[in-house]
């Protein structure tokens, strides 16, 4: 048995959990927020026996999408008083990523 952890963008969580429940997963949906655009996603813990691992990978790799987004910087650039940088840059977001761990015991009760 595995747990993965799936951290995912907020848009794709509702379809994920869906699409994960209607093929007879059990997921639990936790609330998190990312650090590079510290803005909120949602990290799914799904327990999976071995052999449905490769079929849970492809419902997430079908169902979570990369995005790009334009983000305003909040570094400063250069020497003192020279100010933020005011240009939009464009940053990947989105897809997901998933840790995959053995479990040793798993107990329901």
């Amino acid at each position: 048995m595995k747990l993965v952890l799936a951290v995912i963008q907020d848009a794709d969580a509702t379809p994920l959990v869906r699409v994960l429940s209607e093929n007879a997963f059990e997921v639990t949906k936790l609330a998190s927020t990312g650090g590079f655009l510290r803005e909120g996603n949602t990290t799914l813990m799904i327990g999976v026996d071995d052999e449905r691992l490769e079929e849970l990978k492809r419902h997430v790799q079908r169902t979570c999408r990369a995005r790009t987004r334009l983000v305003a910087p909040s570094v400063p650039m250069g020497e003192q008083n020279e100010g933020l940088v005011g240009d939009p840059v464009e940053v990947p977001v989105g897809g997901a990523v998933m840790f995959v761990m053995g479990v040793q015991e798993f107990i329901k009760v």
